[in-house]
């Protein structure tokens, strides 16, 4: 690949300082300031330092663009054809526990249509990016969804309803309806991560319900980039509103969505 674009440059680079304030913490768990936000839903002040370093400095590069943050919400801009979309922490739970698998990931939605995407995981430092027409990247080795046709040798992720959420019933329905049927099913804790890997190749598909916007949109780049394919699972037109999402090859793709329907 060549240079980067100017706007990734600017993504990947907000991402890569954010990541080194998030190994500084990840370094020392022990001594981390914990609030609890909900049952399971923890929020640290690394995730919120995270979020400001992103905030700050894709505002000094992109003046006027909107913002949609896990904890800032919803930040109106000058500029109301762009909107940032950001999670400065998936997988907090993980970083929490000290488990090296959690991720940045940042999204440029322009004119309602996400157009890149970046996912960064600090602890490994990969650097997922993605930009509409420009494929998706590690680093500088280019992105193809794995191109497996038969269900029983495929690898999927999925992520569970844990404490204090909804929705444990139907998912063990759908966990049915898959489980028996292929070669293996992961839970690894970063809906980010999760789509990062699909787009790698390193799962076949990815599913999971009532995800939000911030969790899914820059995999939503990375996934198409590589060649893959995104519905939403209810057969829905907007994924970042419902937050179900199904994700693979095409044929993966097609066949999890017809179990994901079986199981209802």
């Amino acid at each position: 690949m060549g240079a980067l674009s100017p706007l990734l440059t600017v993504m990947t680079e907000v991402a890569a300082r954010a990541g080194r304030s998030l190994n500084r913490d990840f370094r020392d768990i022990e001594h981390l300031q914990v609030s609890r936000k909900g049952p399971a839903d923890f929020v640290s002040v690394a995730d919120k330092k995270a979020e400001d370093i992103i905030y700050d400095r894709l505002t000094t590069a992109r003046p006027g663009y909107g913002f949609l943050m896990e904890e800032r919400g919803i930040v109106e801009g000058s500029d109301r054809s762009h909107r940032w979309i950001v999670d400065p922490l998936d997988g907090t739970l993980n970083f929490l526990h000290g488990m090296p698998h959690f991720a940045i990931s940042i999204a440029l939605e322009r004119e309602g249509e996400l157009v890149a995407g970046v996912i960064y995981n600090p602890a490994t430092d990969e650097m997922f990016h993605a930009e509409k027409g420009r494929g998706a990247w590690l680093a500088d080795r280019r992105l193809r969804v794995a191109d497996r046709k038969h269900f029983d040798e495929a690898v999927f992720a999925t992520g569970m309803p844990f404490l204090g959420k909804t929705g444990h019933a139907s998912f063990l329905k759908e966990l049915h309806q898959i489980m028996p049927h292929c070669a293996g099913i992961r839970r690894m804790g970063s809906a980010a991560l999760d789509l990062a890997w699909v787009a790698a190749g390193r799962y076949d598909g990815f599913w999971e319900r009532n995800l939000k916007s911030w969790d899914i949109a820059a995999g939503i780049v990375l996934v198409k980039e590589a060649g893959g394919f995104v519905a939403e699972i209810d057969g829905g037109e907007d994924i970042l509103r419902t937050g179900n999402i199904v994700a693979g090859n095409e044929a993966m793709l097609g066949e999890l969505n017809k179990r994901l329907i079986a199981a209802k």
